[in-house]
Parts: C-alpha cells; structure tokens; sequence
C-alpha cells in the first residue's frame, strides 16, 4: 500500500518519465525472455503492476481535473 502513495506523491512530469522508463524496461524484458537470458520472469509480472499502477494515478488527475 506503502508503494502507491509514493505514486501519488510524485508529479505528473515524474509520472510520465517513470511510466516510460519501465515500459522500456519492459520491452527488454521480453526481449530477455525470448533470447532466454532471463531468470526471474516474475520481474515482468512486477512491472506490469508498476504501470497500472502509474497509469491508475494519472487517470484519477485527469478525472479530478475535469470536475
């Protein structure tokens, strides 16, 4: 719970430079796992929540924006 108010904390610049640092992060995770380099695939698991997560919190400004 602790992870998305730390979310909530950063600002919408922060937001969208994280939320494209891990989708990046995540196309070379997949690029890992088809090269089969890649051991842990809970990783990917993991950075998927991360950008729901993201994508939840700038959703809830928009919308609290449009109010």
């Amino acid at each position: 719970m602790a992870e998305i108010d730390e979310i909530r904390a950063l600002s919408d610049s922060d937001l969208q430079s994280n939320l494209d640092s891990i989708q990046e992060e995540l196309m070379n995770m997949r690029f890992r796992v088809a090269t089969m380099q890649m051991t842990n695939i809970n990783e990917m698991k993991l950075a998927k929540k991360r950008i729901a997560k993201i994508k939840t919190v700038i959703r809830e400004r928009e919308i609290a924006e449009s109010y």
